[in-house]
């Protein structure tokens, strides 16, 4: 039976706040936030920015969780001075009107105007979590200095940060990003019980899928967009075929390389070995992992690999580019193989290894099956996030 925390017995008010509710990890971690507080009898009030983009939306979901949803317009995802000014006022202004005890920020326009908005309200409790940091070596140096300054000024305005790998605290605070004492790691958690109730329907999702069952099914969860890696899998594609014709690729996911990889898929003649599913509502995805034999995961930029977990928890042993958080998750040799991040020669085979071996398979995913199992559900991270709120309150209180 799981832990209930709540501050010095009362309900608290708390307030989260995020650029935009597209899926993606960072929006999931948020809503199975806000919708464990709301559990726990919080009043829990979530304000995002609109929520557009080919990824889809997850409004529905947070629409029906029970909690308060205000959607700013004003909160856009890209940089706009007038807007962004708008933002911070409209975000003033409800910190005002709400009066949280906590606020709770995510993403990098959303932490850096809502942690101001929060700590010129004087909001007793402000903190903001690291889902990825927002500057990184695949933008110029110029992008990159500006949210450099941005969250080293945030970071000012907040009481503690929370990271979902270590990684992110040790990339944060080689920047000069907040001080040692602001950093917490809260592993990003998620539901985890339709992944382990999901893991024995292989044969009756490869039937779905059209999938034989002899196939080697290599899985990726992603957006298709940049720095998801799919243009590498697209590159070792025709030596991976040459060596084990079984292989098929199954791709879960939606986004604005979708026409452009259909087109070369088409082009070189291997319909017959990829599915694109295209977008995936998050709920379904549990039901997908089983087809899969192995998940490759080659994201250049990850704050914490969310889907690897996912495919984890239903024993599918992942091949990974080790970058950010990724090794907190995949233990290379225990519950995958790490792959130097754009090292293609290394990529191609690491996946013919495994397509090759089903014991290693079979050991490799129970190993990561265990790990998830205990390190990331969501209702572990809530309890780490409300004895969080606690501390720093004591902490305040001390004062």
């Amino acid at each position: 039976m799981r832990s209930i925390v709540i501050l010095d017995d009362t309900t608290l008010k708390i307030v989260h706040i995020i650029t935009r509710l597209i899926v993606g990890g960072a929006q999931e971690n948020t809503i199975l936030t806000c919708e464990g507080q709301h559990r726990l009898g919080h009043d829990v009030t979530l304000i995002t920015g609109p929520s557009l983009g080919p990824e889809g939306s997850l409004m529905p979901r947070a629409g029906a969780g029970g909690y308060r949803v205000i959607v700013e317009k004003s909160l856009i995802r890209n940089p706009h001075p007038i807007m962004d000014v708008q933002a911070y006022r409209q975000l003033k202004k409800l910190c005002r009107q709400l009066r949280p005890d906590v606020v709770h920020t995510h993403s990098s326009k959303a932490g850096i105007l809502g942690r101001a908005a929060a700590w010129n309200s004087r909001v007793p409790v402000v903190v903001h979590t690291i889902h990825g940091l927002p500057f990184h070596p695949y933008q110029s140096r110029l992008t990159n200095a500006a949210w450099i300054a941005l969250e080293r000024f945030a970071a000012t305005r907040c009481h503690k940060i929370i990271c979902v790998a270590d990684a992110m605290s040790r990339q944060a605070l080689a920047c000069a990003v907040g001080k040692p004492e602001q950093f917490i790691t809260v592993y990003s958690g998620m539901d985890i019980q339709p992944f382990l109730s999901a893991a024995d329907r292989r044969a009756e999702v490869r039937r779905k899928l059209g999938i034989a069952p002899d196939r080697i099914v290599m899985g990726t969860i992603a957006r298709l967009q940049p720095l998801k890696g799919h243009d590498d899998l697209l590159s070792v594609a025709a030596e991976l075929l040459k060596a084990q014709p079984r292989l098929i690729f199954l791709w879960i996911g939606d986004g604005v390389f979708h026409q452009r990889i259909m087109a070369r898929i088409n082009s070189a003649g291997w319909k017959n070995h990829f599915i694109l599913t295209g977008l995936v509502p998050p709920g379904e995805v549990p039901e997908l992992i089983p087809a899969m034999d192995m998940m490759v995961h080659p994201s250049y930029r990850e704050g914490l690999p969310r889907a690897v977990v996912q495919g984890m928890l239903e024993g599918v042993p992942a091949i990974v580019y080790n970058c950010d958080g990724a090794n907190e998750v995949c233990m290379n040799g225990q519950t995958g193989v790490l792959v130097a991040p754009g090292n293609l020669r290394e990529l191609q085979s690491a996946i013919l290894e495994l397509a090759q071996n089903e014991p290693l398979r079979r050991t490799l995913g129970d190993n990561g099956k265990a790990l998830a199992a205990a390190r990331f559900d969501a209702n572990t991270m809530v309890d780490r996030l409300m004895e969080i709120y606690q501390r720093v309150q004591g902490e305040r209180n001390a004062l």
